[in-house]
């Protein structure tokens, strides 16, 4: 698809300012996009949304379609009446310039648990059917993302290779168990996603009415210690107790000697083909519910990607595996009649990829901190780009522009 030349900012939600520790997706992202719109940006580009795993990064989620809690805002509840002033009393004296995940974590599912307490000792009848509603139209990954979530926490947190035998395996019987043991716990989870969706589709209109377009993010993988995973076993490469026995990565290269072991779990894409992809159209689609466009991150994994044995201690010992390639491509173009796609092709990449993406007429990524290494060929030099690309200072992988400049040294 053709895309309009335009600017904007890559800032995830996280970053916003507020009291409780956090960025939150309420009053203060509505005034970042009123300050996008006064400064003629009509891009925002945000990091993936979802409810952040190991290390806390979104790039390791606990599902590839959730929401993230700890971005529900809690001004807007208190201007809806869903809490209360005395809910915020004790509230921790948070860092002013970074997120302090332990505390925070804590603090934040507290009162937010407090929230549904109200929520379901009597909330509007309006409130209740528009609850009832969403749990119907998300249901095709909220039941299972409510159970794992409430399965891990009873288990203090814990990966769900470690669970007992019977939740590991998703035995009927042990599930349904489960379901009725831990029924707060999941309803819970399930009203947490419901206040985040909630609080997302009203930013997404307030973008709207400003003209601005969000640009969002989908990691290629996903954790192995998610829903998507633990409820989906046969679309990833996996021994009978849930172990990969193959995992992502990238070789060595002039950045590492050991290449990068990243851990997550390999798609079998031959199941997923004979599936006509619905996982990813789904996983799609749901994303795109949230976005405008979408940023596929590691878009070289689709021609072909590392294959490193499970076991291994680093990415030395690995091979390259053939991707879905074009046939993904063509089948998720049929189903979603277009492909507002940003290919992530940075790193070593071979003509393959670079033929996959111009196959779909996907703009590539082009990075000005990268230009000065060589002469004036390096392809991320300005006046070597193409029309179809999107440029940015850095990524979330680099320092800021300005943190960038002051680092330099003169040549």
């Amino acid at each position: 698809m053709k895309y309009k030349r335009s600017s904007g900012i890559l800032l995830h939600p996280t970053s916003l300012p507020g009291p409780y520790g956090i960025g939150e997706i309420g009053p203060a992202a509505k005034r970042w996009i009123d300050f996008l719109d006064q400064t003629g940006c009509s891009l925002w580009q945000v990091l993936p949304l979802g409810p952040t795993g190991y290390g806390d990064s979104p790039y390791q989620c606990f599902s590839a379609f959730a929401g993230n809690p700890y971005l529900i805002s809690l001004e807007t509840l208190l201007t809806e009446g869903l809490l209360s002033s005395p809910d915020l009393n004790g509230t921790p004296s948070f860092p002013d310039d970074r997120v302090d995940f332990g505390p925070l974590i804590t603090w934040k599912l507290e009162v937010l648990d407090r929230v549904y307490d109200r929520f379901s000792q009597g909330a509007p009848k309006a409130l209740q059917q528009e609850y009832q509603a969403f749990m119907r139209q998300q249901a095709s990954w909220l039941e299972d993302f409510a159970l794992f979530m409430a399965i891990k926490e009873a288990h203090g947190g814990g990966s769900w290779v470690n669970w007992p035998k019977a939740f590991r395996r998703r035995d009927p019987q042990a599930l349904a168990s489960a379901s009725q043991e831990y029924a707060t716990s999941i309803e819970r989870q399930k009203f947490r996603q419901f206040l985040f969706f909630r609080q997302w589709t009203s930013l997404k209109a307030y973008a709207a009415e400003k003209k601005t377009q969000i640009i969002g993010d989908i990691p290629i993988f996903v954790a192995h210690d998610s829903a998507d995973v633990w409820a989906n076993p046969e679309l990833f490469f996996l021994d009978p107790d849930g172990i990969p026995t193959v995992v992502a990565g990238v070789p060595p290269d002039y950045f590492s000697a050991t290449g990068q072991l990243w851990g997550n779990p390999l798609y079998r894409w031959d199941v997923h083909k004979a599936m006509g992809y619905s996982w990813w159209i789904n996983r799609l689609k749901s994303v795109l519910s949230l976005v405008d466009y979408v940023r596929l991150d590691h878009f070289r994994g689709f021609a072909g990607y590392w294959e490193i044995p499970g076991d291994a201690e680093t990415a030395i010992k690995g091979r390259w595996v053939p991707g879905p390639g074009a046939d993904f491509f063509k089948t998720i173009q049929n189903s979603l009649e277009s492909l507002p796609i940003i290919a992530e092709d940075l790193g070593v990449i071979t003509k393959d990829v670079v033929d996959l993406r111009e196959q779909f007429e996907l703009p590539g990524m082009k990075v000005l901190q990268f230009a000065f290494a060589s002469d004036a060929d390096d392809p991320f030099l300005p006046h070597n780009y193409s029309e179809q690309c999107v440029v940015y200072t850095g990524t979330h992988d680099n320092d800021t522009a300005l943190g960038w400049y002051e680092r330099i040294e003169e040549s």
